[in-house]
């Protein structure tokens, strides 16, 4: 039986990590966050994808120690793949667990990637490291493999043993491998690529369709808009015809379908092909925090208010979890303070030192936010969504004022008399 680790703790590492625990003995989960180790070991989980029972009755080993991943054989590489400022693929940490893993590698051994990346990074990037580091030779004394991670953070219904797994490998030999492992444990099925590079492409054009789609749906609403038409009547109707893809105008953040379509124009870019539909989707995407607040100040003008108060509900990247990496809603929050506004921002999910560290952003307290001239609904959280006008109304001044929901989630037909309301 193989023994298995899985290299990265995050959103997508421990749920995987877990999920093999159970049938699994031996799993070893190892994390470079030795404060992430710490807490998982006192079952916590600040991702809560993983409730604290299930942590603290798990098998699985919490390590920060390298040297714990030696008595595996079989890695399951699970790290971030950010971008830089510049929108290029930032591998650093995908290639430093190649050094890692590279450290503890034997002849035998399998190496599955799950980070999302271009097509060509397992076998060009990533195998020269671990051979570099171990010695050993890729294909012949250790095979590699890649299963791209499908993990949703905050959706309990779709989970890693419930979405259908793509799998590949070197050779027919270590796919036989790589399935069995990953079929053992995924009830949904298993699908076998033919080759490395089709699995990370399938990956990386997962996210870059719903990209695109939520760009074409962004771009209406300007459209309809400008036209004084309200998006979300249209797309109710058109959703009446069996072949429309019901998709929606929003922010589009997180660490996926935010920056994944980078990844796949960037190697796009280095064959000499140079992508006009991605790219234009990615810019309309990009923009949309900016719209968002331009049309907050646009509202506000037209009630005669000038250098008002604004207070921004939600800073995560989606409702009801607590990551708030590459939030556009941060977009809406600097275009609002380049015009001299004073932004206020709440929410119950994000951490404060996180918001302050990475964004700049102090978070307020429901009940310690000052009176708001316009309040912009920028995350359908459901304890927001529990409370709906009536929370709205008693955070604007008067109960009167300009109110910006982004989401289309607020009931039109309750809305109160004084507030002027405007959905992407």
């Amino acid at each position: 039986m193989r023994q298995i680790a899985v290299v990265g703790l995050g959103y997508v590492g421990l749920p995987v990590a877990i999920a093999f625990a159970r049938r699994w003995p031996g799993v070893v989960g190892f994390d470079i966050n030795k404060s992430r180790v710490a807490e998982l070991k006192a079952g916590h989980d600040r991702t809560n994808e993983v409730q604290p029972d299930e942590l603290r009755h798990s098998s699985l080993t919490f390590t920060d120690d390298a040297a714990d991943l030696a008595r595996s054989d079989f890695y399951i590489i699970t790290v971030p793949t950010p971008i830089t400022d510049a929108n290029a693929p930032d591998l650093g940490a995908v290639l430093a667990a190649s050094e890692t893993v590279g450290r503890v590698l034997r002849p035998g051994d399998i190496v599955v990637y799950e980070s999302t990346v271009y097509p060509g990074v397992t076998e060009e990037e990533c195998s020269p490291v671990l051979e570099r580091v171990s010695g050993l030779k890729a294909g012949r004394d250790f095979k590699l493999g890649y299963s791209p991670e499908r993990i949703n953070p905050g959706d309990k219904a779709h989970r890693f043993e419930t979405i259908t797994k793509v799998v590949s490998a070197q050779d027919a030999e270590s796919l036989d491998i790589v399935a069995a492992v990953y079929g053992s444990v995924v009830t949904a099925g298993i699908h076998r690529a033919p080759s490395i590079k089709v699995a990370e492409a399938a990956k990386v054009i997962e996210n870059t369709q719903r990209d695109i789609n939520i760009a074409f749906m962004n771009e209406l609403s300007l459209i309809f808009q400008a036209l004084d038409i309200d998006t979300g009547d249209v797309l109710a109707a058109a959703r009446t015809k069996w072949n429309f893809l019901p998709f929606h105008p929003g922010l589009v953040g997180g660490h996926c379908i935010g920056v994944d379509p980078y990844y796949l124009t960037f190697r796009a870019g280095k064959a000499g092909y140079h992508p006009e539909v991605i790219l234009a989707g990615r810019r309309i995407n990009d923009g949309m925090g900016a719209t968002i607040a331009r049309e907050c100040i646009r509202g506000l003008l037209r009630n005669k208010v000038h250098n008002g108060v604004v207070t921004v509900l939600g800073l995560t990247f989606k409702e009801n979890v607590p990551d708030t990496r590459n939030s556009k809603v941060v977009d809406i929050v600097r275009e609002l303070e380049s015009f001299g506004i004073e932004v206020q921002v709440s929410d119950p999910w994000a951490d404060y030192d996180d918001s302050l560290h990475e964004h700049g952003i102090a978070l307020t307290e429901l009940d310690e936010l000052r009176p708001a001239d316009a309040v912009v609904l920028a995350v359908s959280h459901d304890s927001f969504l529990a409370d709906g006008w009536s929370l709205v109304r008693r955070l604007l001044r008067g109960g009167r004022g300009q109110v910006l929901d982004v989401k289309a989630v607020l009931d039109r037909t309750g809305k109160p008399d004084g507030i002027d309301l405007w959905r992407l």
